[in-house]
């Protein structure tokens, strides 16, 4: 049966109405949840998205969901390097540090950038707070094993506890990826990627989002991949030229949190308005959704 609509409520009104209440079984979902967001450098440079990315926390607070932001700041960090006269050097995705590039990095992430997140999350209504993994010993870290990277550390412990009482007061933690060595006090630039992924464990997170500047996952025939499993992430990453650069610390990454029981990981391309929220709450999503490996009956 058709009702016609007092003249004062539009089609598009009730539209609205349908759209919040498909949205709704999924904020049921990830209601008490904890989500660990890892914000994209490269994402972070396109003008106007801030706002865009405060509101959807914003909307996450509201749904009843914890969330964790880790930003990255790569281009930026090259960017002020060139400037200085100081040479970028990568290897597998991962920034080669000397010192002068540990204090350009240390200036960037925990200085500028981080302070650029807080303000624009806190001017969309969101209570966060900034700190990078020296603060209260969240991220203590060793010099990375393997090839020589310089100041790069990897992180041996999560201080939990230091985000735990800030979500407990419903604050958003903003962390900059530098670590310290609890030992000596050494600090060491460490992959955003990887730090995200270690926060994620250790909070128990439903869900890790790594916000890029890329549609999501790009498959060997160049198609973005919309779902695929744990381990055919690992296939990707074995598959010679199908993945390089930065991706492979993201992948690796995925395939360590969801090893250790992360519920999902998903890739999503912030430089989509809402891009968070469109993953997170709709049917479709706008990126990639990584899932564990189906385990088999155990005996």
């Amino acid at each position: 049966m058709t009702i016609d609509l007092p003249p004062q409520i539009r089609q598009r009104t009730v539209a609205k109405a349908r759209t919040l209440l498909e949205a709704l079984p999924f904020m049921r979902e990830h209601h008490g949840k904890v989500i660990v967001v890892k914000y994209g450098g490269a994402a972070m440079d396109t003008v106007g998205l801030a706002s865009s990315f405060a509101e959807d926390v914003a909307l996450l607070q509201s749904a009843g969901v914890t969330a964790v932001v880790v930003h990255g700041g790569g281009p930026q960090v090259t960017d002020l390097s060139e400037r200085l006269g100081i040479e970028t050097m990568f290897v597998d995705g991962l920034r080669v540090t000397d010192a002068a590039t540990l204090d350009v990095a240390t200036m960037v992430l925990a200085g500028k950038l981080n302070t650029e997140v807080v303000a624009s999350l806190v001017a969309g209504g969101v209570r966060a707070v900034g700190l990078s993994g020296v603060d209260g010993g969240l991220l203590l870290a060793r010099k990375q094993s393997g090839p020589d990277l310089g100041f790069v550390g990897e992180v041996v412990h999560v201080n939990a506890d230091v985000l735990r009482t800030l979500t407990r007061e419903r604050f958003v933690p903003v962390v900059a990826s530098i670590a310290v060595d609890e030992t000596t006090g050494q600090s060491y630039n460490v992959n955003a990627d990887v730090v995200a992924s270690q926060l994620a464990i250790e909070l128990g997170a439903e869900k890790l989002v790594f916000i890029n500047d890329v549609p999501g996952l790009i498959g060997p025939t160049g198609d973005l991949l919309s779902e695929l499993s744990s381990a055919q992430c690992a296939e990707l990453l074995a598959q010679p030229g199908v993945v390089g650069g930065g991706m492979i610390p993201k992948l690796e990454s995925a395939v360590a949190a969801l090893a250790a029981d992360v519920g999902r990981v998903h890739f999503v391309d912030g430089r989509v308005e809402h891009s968070l929220v469109l993953e997170l709450f709709t049917p479709e999503g706008v990126g990639t959704m990584v899932t564990p490996d189906v385990r088999g009956p155990q005996p």
